[in-house]
């Protein structure tokens, strides 16, 4: 062991560590552990201790275990990424069945399989202080879901469980579904990537119709397809506690859509539905929509990298002008162009709940952003606006810049990867002179140069809102990066600036050092991958400690 692990080992014993002690990513072996664990048996001030991605293995496992049988202050125990096996597994679970007080115990990335969650299983049949155990990402199948399940029959105190990323199967999903039946303290359950199909759906569903305390269902990247949605749209009827259903990147089209409509015309819990990377089209959309006019309890829904068209837009415009509780609508990735950005335009001019609007990777162009624009121009409540990948040029930048002129709700957007240059940069600056709400403009990867930097740093001059600059991926030059230098002078407010990727040489280099002898409001400076000397790279960074940054990224 090192002079350091042998340091904490005597901290520990002296009661000197703080109650949370993090010594993840230090390379730690198992006979590190076994000097920690000598500590621990004796400390009585230390609660949360993460030890994740190391190499302990089975044997550090071991030697942990023994110092959680004594030990009575510990409350969180984070061990992922260790390389613990079933052998580390039982000798943990030897431990929790005599410990009483962890109540959060992570061992998500590991090798452990069927035999180690058996042992767990046992744990947890007599343990009574465990709220939350994570198991993702190891090599439970069948019958380790089984063992789990047979505990959740008898377990009175655990709420969430994940066991994502495992080979749990449909015959997993109905062992666990059995135990949901009977369970009534589990809260969170979280299965997602576990190759359950329609099957494993159905028996889930049989279980949430009895179930009254699962709140939280993430089944994303399965292969659950209409008829797996059928059978949970039959569940949602009924259940009236669960608000988080995820349902991410399974085979949903058109008629799932249809039926979980058709049980959100009726459910008054879910509040959260995430159905990204599905095959939702314009129907599904038209769909989900008619539930959204009738549907009270819903604020976020997720439909992103769905072929979702300028038809699906229309009616999901349709329904924001009467529904009054979404806040979240992410539409990502789909095939929307400038008549469906037209169409939601019209919904938000008359919508008063949607904080978040997500439109990426779309074709919405420069004539969808002018509807944007002049909804905007009415619209109090959307916060964020993101429109990555748009084909946005300098009009349409012109356009966002008189909305932003007048708008006082959006604090955040995102305008990158588009075609924005130095006159679409100038228009967007006029308006951060008087725009007293938006904190976060992204705008890297566009076509601005050192004109469109001379014209943010007059803005920022005299704006005293915005806190993150994103102008990476840009071409603002040595000539760019001083402009932004004489802004820092003065500016007081903004505390991340993003210039990666932008030619900036020595010159520009050295002007942003001077600036920041003087701007103590900077916590972020990035600069990667730039034309910057090492010498100076070396003075920023030693500015950067003077003046308290908390991050320079050279």
């Amino acid at each position: 062991p090192t002079k350091e692990i042998l340091e904490i080992s005597q901290q520990l014993i002296l009661n000197k560590t703080p109650s949370q002690l993090t010594l993840s990513k230090k390379n730690l072996t198992a006979d590190d552990i076994e000097v920690i664990s000598k500590g621990l048996k004796v400390n009585q001030s230390i609660k949360d201790l993460s030890v994740s991605n190391n190499q302990i293995g089975d044997a550090g496992a071991r030697s942990l275990s023994d110092a959680v049988k004594i030990n009575r202050t510990l409350t969180e125990l984070y061990l992922s990424e260790n390389q613990i096996g079933d052998v580390g597994a039982r000798s943990l679970s030897d431990a929790l069945k005599v410990n009483q007080n962890l109540t959060k115990f992570s061992l998500h990335l590991n090798q452990i399989g069927d035999q180690g969650a058996l042992s767990l299983s046992d744990a947890l049949n007599v343990n009574q202080t465990l709220t939350l155990l994570s198991l993702s990402n190891n090599q439970i199948g069948e019958n380790g879901a089984r063992s789990l399940s047979n505990a959740l029959k008898v377990n009175r105190t655990l709420t969430e469980l994940y066991l994502s990323e495992n080979q749990i199967s449909d015959a997993g999903a109905r062992s666990l579904s059995d135990a949901l039946r009977v369970n009534q303290t589990l809260t969170k359950l979280s299965l997602h990537t576990n190759q359950i199909g329609d099957s494993g759906a159905r028996a889930l569903s049989d279980a949430l119709k009895v179930n009254r305390t699962l709140t939280e269902l993430y089944l994303s990247e399965n292969q659950i397809s209409d008829a797996g949605v059928r059978s949970l749209s039959d569940a949602l009827r009924v259940n009236q506690t669960l608000t988080n259903l995820s349902l991410h990147a399974n085979q949903i089209g058109d008629s799932g859509a249809l039926s979980l409509s058709d049980a959100l015309k009726v459910n008054q819990s879910v509040k959260e539905l995430n159905l990204i990377n599905n095959q939702i089209g314009d129907n599904g959309a038209r769909s989900l929509s008619d539930a959204l006019k009738v549907n009270r309890t819903l604020t976020e829904l997720y439909l992103s990298e769905n072929p979702i068209a300028d038809a699906g837009a229309q009616s999901l415009s349709d329904a924001l002008k009467v529904n009054q509780t979404l806040t979240q609508l992410k539409l990502s990735n789909n095939q929307i162009g400038e008549n469906g950005a037209r169409a939601l335009s019209n919904a938000l001019n008359v919508n008063r709940t949607l904080t978040l609007l997500t439109l990426s990777n779309n074709q919405i162009g420069d004539s969808g952003v002018l509807s944007l624009s002049d909804a905007l121009k009415v619209n109090q409540s959307v916060k964020e606006l993101n429109l990555i990948n748009n084909q946005i040029g300098d009009n349409g930048a012109r356009s966002l810049s008189d909305a932003l002129k007048v708008n006082q709700s959006v604090k955040q957007l995102n305008l990158i990867y588009n075609q924005i240059g130095d006159n679409g940069a100038r228009s967007l600056s006029d308006a951060l002179k008087v725009n007293r709400t938006l904190t976060e403009l992204y705008l890297s990867e566009n076509l601005i140069g050192a004109a469109g930097a001379q014209s943010f740093s007059d803005a920022l001059k005299v704006n005293q809102t915005l806190t993150e600059l994103y102008l990476s991926k840009n071409q603002i030059g040595d000539a760019g990066a001083q402009s932004l230098s004489e802004a820092l002078n003065v500016n007081r407010t903004l505390t991340q600036l993003k210039l990666s990727n932008n030619q900036i040489g020595e010159n520009g280099a050295r002007a942003l050092s001077n600036a920041l002898k003087v701007n103590h409001s900077i916590k972020e400076l990035t600069l990667i991958n730039n034309q910057i000397g090492e010498k100076t790279k070396q003075n920023i960074r030693t500015l950067a400690q003077l003046n308290k940054i908390c991050l320079v990224r050279l």
